[in-house]
């Protein structure tokens, strides 16, 4: 007569938990060097092999076992211990967060969502740490997402993540050298581009440290200008004696620059869109208006100026690390000719060039005196399509 093993039997149990502590016992006599890792195997073999042994202290000793072993970057063997503490206990939030964890670290991302999912079932929404590591990773395949759009043949969503980063700037040049950088696929690829890398090396941002904005990058950007009519105004006497202020408010999209003062009659009053160099400390800061970019070539000064310069509640949305430095990004249009901190008003008026959505692109006050550096000046000066006192038309 032949006896069937229920699932979560003893006999089942034991031939699920043996061979994997067997295992772990094999990297401490490897001479595995993790002290917390060994002291975890240690326990767990002392459970294991207990004269009266508890289920619950094996179990238990198994998943700490488990995470010392991914403390450890011990990553298969985490891998090995997860997927026996899945199979021994269907049910066990700790067992599924330490898969998910585990298949992270391995960069099989899309089971780790899977896995991270069942965990916050289990436990009725989970951990906030738990929830950040989930939004985090359905945004990076969000991007990936939208860069097989362009190049499904790269089957980036398919790929371990340790691989994507270099398929994707495989693919950004070859782009590039093929349909060149105003071909609307490349500037969708790069927008993913720019959006995978910046999660995979700085991952979301907490809304605090953006003053209470929201974080945006280029493609959101890019639906904020799409088939308006955008103004880019200067600043400086010369602009405000204009009189062009009731023109200015017209706009679907008002962008001012670094330190703006409004004056209705000259400048207009509006204000939709603040660029201001991580170097600015004037009063546009404190201005309320709907985006507010940040520009800095470095990572640090960019961290430091979103850190202690935004005012909280004075911008709905803050441009991410993509828009920090658009122009010589190399994952937008990496423009490397242009000076570092390049100046606010030719960076704005580059980034829209190059975005190309708007219906309307007009430069008010770029010709006078010390607005450009010479080499932006003459570039605005050869994209132009009229120029008619202080208003410059890209578009």
């Amino acid at each position: 007569m032949k006896f069937r093993l229920r699932p979560g039997s003893v006999a089942r149990a034991e031939d699920l938990f043996t061979p994997c502590v067997r295992e772990c016992a094999a990297y401490v006599a490897g001479g595995g060097r993790d002290a917390a890792l060994v002291a975890a195997i240690g326990a767990l073999v002392v459970e294991h092999s207990a004269h009266e042994p508890s289920a619950e202290r094996a179990f238990d000793a198994l998943l700490r076992a488990g995470q010392c072993a991914l403390d450890a970057g011990e990553v298969r063997l985490a891998r090995r211990v997860a997927d026996s503490a899945v199979a021994l206990r269907s049910r066990s939030k700790g067992a599924w967060r330490l898969r998910g964890g585990a298949l992270e670290a391995d960069g099989r991302e899309t089971e780790a969502v899977e896995a991270y999912e069942r965990y916050q079932d289990l436990a009725g929404g989970g951990t906030e740490d738990i929830a950040r590591r989930v939004a985090l990773l359905r945004e990076k395949r969000a991007a990936l997402t939208a860069a097989d759009a362009v190049v499904p043949d790269a089957l980036l969503r398919e790929r371990p993540a340790a691989d994507v980063r270099a398929a994707l700037t495989a693919e950004m040049e070859r782009r590039l050298a093929e349909t060149g950088a105003a071909d609307p696929g490349t500037r969708l690829l790069a927008e993913a581009f720019g959006t995978y890398s910046r999660l995979a090396t700085d991952g979301r941002m907490d809304d605090p440290l953006l003053g209470g904005g929201a974080p945006i990058g280029v493609g959101d950007f890019r639906g904020q200008v799409e088939g308006r009519s955008v103004v880019v105004v200067a600043n400086g006497e010369g602009v405000a004696a204009g009189g062009l202020g009731a023109e200015i408010d017209r706009y679907d999209v008002v962008v001012r620059l670094d330190s703006f003062r409004t004056h209705p009659e000259g400048t207009g009053k509006r204000a939709d869109v603040h660029a201001v160099s991580h170097r600015s400390d004037g009063p546009g800061w404190r201005r309320t208006v709907t985006t507010r970019l940040v520009l800095a070539d470095k990572p640090s000064e960019w961290r430091t100026a979103v850190r202690e310069r935004l005012v909280p509640g004075a911008q709905q949305y803050v441009g991410d690390r993509t828009l920090a430095r658009p122009v010589r990004d190399p994952a937008l249009m990496g423009e490397s000719r242009w000076a570092v901190d390049a100046s606010t008003a030719f960076t704005v008026a580059r980034l829209l060039d190059f975005l190309d959505v708007s219906e309307r692109v007009d430069l008010v006050g770029f010709g006078l005196p010390g607005q450009l550096r010479p080499e932006e000046a003459q570039w605005i000066r050869a994209h132009a399509r009229r120029t008619d006192g202080l208003l410059t038309s890209l578009r």
